[in-house]
């Protein structure tokens, strides 16, 4: 038979790993809509931004060729 100090220990385990789990899948679910998308953004306007200075170069070669 569980004592009493026994059936805390239990429930208060269980109410700990719950708030652990919630825990992992609340990070988790941040992750996926605000950082993944924010990383994506970043990346995709560094890129852009490489694109058009290569386009910048190439037209300024292209003129220095010109003339």
């Amino acid at each position: 038979m569980v004592t009493p100090l026994g059936w805390f220990y239990l429930v208060g385990g269980t109410v700990l790993f719950f708030f652990w789990a919630y825990g992992i899948v609340s990070f988790a679910l941040d992750c996926k809509r605000k950082f993944l998308p924010a990383i994506r953004a970043w990346l995709s306007a560094r890129r852009s931004a490489e694109r058009e200075a290569e386009r910048e170069t190439e037209r300024d070669e292209t003129e220095r060729q010109l003339y």
